[in-house]
């Protein structure tokens, strides 16, 4: 067995010793018998301890409920749900005040020789999934009790480095929540710039404008600025690209399809560069999309209708315009059928949507607004995942 993690701060060069949790943690909770009024906490997977009442709301709380089997959980204690863990359902109390758990709880202290943020970190590890693994019981529904817990082992430098560890992942994670919260403080400017910037269909005008922007938008049908297109010129399949849409308002995506019995059968042709998409069976889920130059030359199913924009209409504007929540539930009104997947839209009642349209130039204006929000958001949303990504490598890296 390994002696010290492939990755390690300068400094620390002792081998890491094996402790068994019987050793390192000892039972924290006791019952709450005199039935104190500590306030009810539950623990979720994402965000640890958290009210009751925040989770369940004031329906899933009763405040003069008798909690007298509930468990008292002091300061810099951690629990979980021993039918849960396995989800990552355990949480660390760092508030500055005790709480109540449920009696479904494991509660447990960790003794002197371990700094709590350094096994933290280490419960959200690929070993403690391990640990789980070995030792959870149970049938249809497993269970990994405190005294499984106290069976498994881990292994352990220097509190010292201990610290450096958890503190080092610990300021990831605050890395990882700012840049999160960033991204969805943009997402939440992208939808309110979105809705601001387009004119209602019974307001001439939008809430907000560019200026040098002038004049009423007008009120278009749909199937008067797209019109149905086709391409009958037969496409090789080999070496394309097969052009697919995501559904609620992601735009397209692309992957490789090799040659094979299956594009032989299919029924493809090439797509040009801004062209409207509609998967007709996930329509009213926002699989509907507008080409850009980066799709040009790849392959669409024949079963996804597509149609041409008008010169009047820019391409960019048309993509924002039909993210709009109005138009998703229109085509959700224009797609009868069952539930999920068999609803089927109906192209003609689709192309009698109603939108307000400005002339080019503001279409233009609004289009590389709203795309550099959207740069912005992505690029949050891509820190946000290499941060993880650093992460999930240190998890795997740090341990022994």
């Amino acid at each position: 067995m390994n002696k010290a993690p492939s990755i390690r701060f300068n400094g620390f060069t002792a081998d890491w010793e094996q402790f068994k949790f019987s050793e390192i943690t000892f039972p924290a909770g006791e019952k709450n018998k005199d039935n104190l009024p500590y306030e009810s906490y539950s623990i979720t997977n994402e965000d640890g301890f958290i009210p009751q009442d925040e989770k369940f709301g004031n329906c899933g709380i009763m405040w003069d409920a008798d909690k007298r089997m509930y468990y008292i959980v002091s300061p810099q204690s951690f629990a979980y749900n021993p039918a849960r863990i396995n989800v990552g359902s355990i949480g660390y109390q760092n508030l500055d005040k005790t709480v109540i758990v449920s009696s479904l709880y494991e509660v447990f202290k960790t003794t002197e020789d371990v700094d709590d943020r350094f096994l933290w970190h280490w419960f959200k590890s690929n070993d403690f999934q391990k640990l789980i693994f070995q030792f959870q019981e149970g049938g249809v529904r497993l269970y990994f009790y405190y005294d499984k817990l106290c069976r498994g082992s881990i292994a352990l430098p220097r509190v010292e480095e201990q610290k450096r560890i958890g503190a080092y992942l610990d300021q990831l994670d605050h890395l990882i929540t700012l840049h999160q919260r960033k991204y969805e403080q943009m997402s939440s400017v992208l939808f309110s710039m979105r809705d601001k910037l387009f004119a209602k269909p019974n307001v001439p005008v939008p809430e907000n404008r560019f200026a040098g922007s002038a004049g009423e938008w007008e009120i278009r049908r749909l199937g008067d600025i797209i019109s149905p297109y086709s391409d009958p010129v037969p496409t090789p399949h080999n070496g394309y690209e097969r052009l697919g849409i995501r559904s609620h308002g992601k735009g397209t995506f692309c992957s490789y399809v090799d040659a094979g019995a299956e594009l032989e059968t299919a029924q493809m042709h090439r797509v040009a560069a801004n062209k409207m998409i509609v998967n007709i069976t996930f329509a009213w889920e926002h699989a509907v999309a507008v080409t850009d130059k980066n799709d040009a030359g790849k392959l669409v199913s024949h079963r996804f209708p597509q149609f041409s924009l008008s010169e009047e209409l820019h391409p960019r504007f048309l993509h924002y315009l039909i993210l709009d929540e109005r138009f998703r539930h229109h085509l959700f009104l224009a797609s009868p059928g069952g539930a999920g997947r068999n609803r089927v839209l109906k192209i003609d009642e689709m192309l009698e949507y109603q939108v307000r349209v400005p002339k080019y130039e503001e279409q233009e204006k609004i289009a590389n607004f709203l795309d550099s929000l959207e740069e912005l958001t992505r690029l949050y949303t891509m820190r946000v995942e290499k941060l993880k990504n650093i992460k999930a490598a240190c998890l795997e890296g740090m341990f022994v």
